[in-house]
C-alpha cells in the first residue's frame, strides 16, 4: 500500500472543497491569470487568492509573476499520487468484494447432501 504522507494529506484536503476543484478544471485547459479566475468564480480576488493558496500549497498550482501579473497553472504530480493511492485501496476492496461474492454464491447454492423431505 501507498503510505500516508504529509504531501498527499494536503492535496485530499485541497480537493475537498467545491470551488478549488472548478478552479483546477479552469486551469485543467490551460494557465490562467489569477483576475480571470476572480471573475470566473463570481468572487472578490482576495477570495480566490486565498483558495489559490491552499492549492500551491498542496504542489497542485505554479505561480509565475510578471511584474504585477500572476499567472497560474497547474501541476497534475500530486493528482497522479493521489489517483495511485485511490488505486491501491479499489484494488484491496475489489479483490474483499470479489471473494465475498464467490463465498455468498458458495453459501446460497443448493446443498447437495441436504435431504428433501
Amino acid at each position: 500500500m501507498v503510505k500516508y504522507s504529509s504531501a498527499l494529506n494536503r492535496t485530499f484536503a485541497a480537493l475537498a472543497d467545491p470551488t478549488r476543484r472548478r478552479i483546477l478544471a479552469h486551469l485543467a485547459r490551460g494557465h490562467q491569470r489569477v483576475t480571470h479566475l476572480a471573475e470566473r468564480h463570481a468572487m472578490s480576488l482576495p477570495a480566490v487568492s486565498k483558495h489559490l493558496r491552499v492549492l500551491e500549497k498542496a504542489g497542485l498550482l505554479r505561480r509565475r509573476r510578471y511584474g504585477r501579473i500572476h499567472e497560474m497553472r497547474l501541476d497534475a504530480k500530486p493528482l497522479r499520487q493521489a489517483a495511485q493511492w485511490v488505486e491501491e485501496y479499489r484494488k484491496f476492496w475489489q479483490g474483499s468484494l470479489d471473494r465475498l461474492a464467490e463465498y455468498l454464491e458458495k453459501e446460497n447454492r443448493p446443498s447437495e447432501k441436504r435431504k428433501t423431505k
